[in-house]
């Protein structure tokens, strides 16, 4: 605690206000070089994930910057004749505020859906803030020292030939953690540099890079960590045949549904922005994961369907070999309507629905004499079927009902005749019944 209170007994006196002064400066200007640097690249998409964030000042450059103008202040201080001490605070403070920020943003551009990533973020920053106030208030060496002294004689030595310590066990995770944390940043730079662009024709190809891209890093940053640990690689050839059982028994469908994501890929039979129906499920398929496809429905459902069962099972694809689609609808008019010169304008008409495709061209046929009129069908294409046919359909009825009402045309509707018959009498009733029901032939 004598750290801690010669620490506040410099920062009581007068002279620390240079220190302010020096602190205040380092934060404006981390701020304005990071502020110049948004402004460029602005334009350019997946910069702000990580290194700028959604502003200037929640992304992982503007604390880098603080810090290492923090870090040139303080080696200024001692040439100028004034102790350290309030450098000794900021500092901390900083680079934890780096890992947080940098732990984040990486966990939210890789994962922003997982439901653990929250959970994870406040627990480094947690241990991110305690091994600040530990340095700061000269606790964190003791620690260490301590954490030192306690031998973990089941795992196996360290790099060093000694026996595995506490301390040696905890700064393996960091490493791990920090490679694999540099493995998911790239692999997601890679990946919002592959798909970037509007266009979706090449789309399921550029899936197939960013998800080999992606798996080869992790591959490569788990081997470079456990290097790093002191592990030998050589002693873990047993896991290959574990995997490989495991595979054979347990694992064999999501083996399987990974094999079938890449196919799926490779063949480009399904892919994104593909209009489909699965098991009575019509939807568009929104991504194509590794292990499931996400198909979306236009009422905002979604199913998310193994790649196995798209492989094994029948698949309607709507769009495969082009996405225009066909839509019908069916109308009466009434009986002696001329329907030779119906037929053109209602073509005319139907055509001019926006999203109604002139080529090809609408058509209409007399497909059935019904009991109440002639039954028409009215058939046009669509090239947005993702977009649903619901709207369109009803533009096209509306076109096609003002335009019989322009014309004078009935729509026919159901009628039926009513007769009512009268009652005979029966034979058993006898000739009184008789004349009581036969009608009156001398009134008027």
């Amino acid at each position: 605690m004598r750290e801690l209170e010669s620490l506040l007994t410099m920062l009581a006196r007068p002279r620390a206000l240079i220190e302010v002064g020096l602190v205040l400066a380092c934060l404006a200007l981390s701020w304005l070089i990071v502020y110049r640097i948004a402004k460029h690249v602005t334009a350019a998409p997946g910069h702000h994930s990580v290194l700028l964030g959604h502003r200037v000042y929640d992304g992982v450059l503007f604390p880098v910057i603080a810090l290492l103008l923090a870090l040139g202040a303080r080696r200024l201080m001692p040439l100028l004749g004034e102790p350290v001490a309030l450098f000794r605070v900021v500092i901390p403070v900083l680079l934890s505020l780096v890992v947080i920020r940098l732990v984040a943003r990486v966990l939210r551009a890789t994962m922003p859906d997982s439901v653990g990533i929250k959970l994870l973020e406040r627990s480094v920053s947690w241990v991110a803030w305690l091994g600040s106030i530990l340095w700061i208030v000269g606790l964190l060496p003791i620690l260490i020292d301590e954490l030192d002294d306690y031998k973990l004689g089941f795992l196996p030595k360290n790099a060093r030939g000694e026996s595995t310590t506490v301390y040696d066990l905890l700064v393996g995770v960091l490493q791990v953690g920090a490679i694999m944390l540099v493995v998911l940043w790239l692999s997601s730079a890679i990946e919002s540099r592959l798909l970037r662009g509007k266009s979706v024709m090449d789309l399921s190809m550029r899936k197939i890079a960013v998800n080999l891209t992606r798996t080869a890093l992790m591959v490569v940053g788990a081997m470079v960590a456990l290097n790093m640990v002191g592990l030998n690689l050589s002693a873990l050839s047993w896991l290959g045949g574990a995997v490989g059982v495991g595979l054979g028994f347990g694992l064999q469908k999501i083996a399987a549904n990974y094999v079938s994501g890449f196919m799926i890929l490779a063949e480009r039979s399904l892919r994104i922005g593909d209009m489909v129906k699965v098991d009575n499920f019509e939807g568009r398929i929104s991504d194509i994961k590794t292990r499931y496809t996400v198909i979306r429905a236009l009422n905002g459902r979604e199913a998310i369907v193994p790649n196995e069962s798209l492989i094994t099972t029948r698949v309607e694809n709507l769009s495969l070999a082009d996405p225009q689609v066909n839509v019908t609808t069916v109308v009466q008019v009434a009986y002696g309507t001329d329907v030779d010169a119906l037929f053109p304008q209602l073509i005319e008409e139907i055509q001019r629905v926006p999203r109604v495709l002139s080529e090809p061209a609408p058509s209409v046929s007399l497909s059935n004499f019904a009991a109440d009129g002639l039954e028409l069908t009215i058939g046009f294409w669509i090239s947005d079927p993702h977009n649903g046919q619901g709207g369109v359909r009803s533009d096209v009825n509306l076109a096609v009902l003002r335009l019989l009402n322009r014309l004078g045309i009935d729509i026919p509707f159901p009628q039926r005749v009513v007769r009512t018959v009268a009652e005979t009498p029966s034979p058993a009733a006898g000739p009184t019944a008789a004349a009581a029901t036969a009608p009156d032939a001398t009134r008027g």
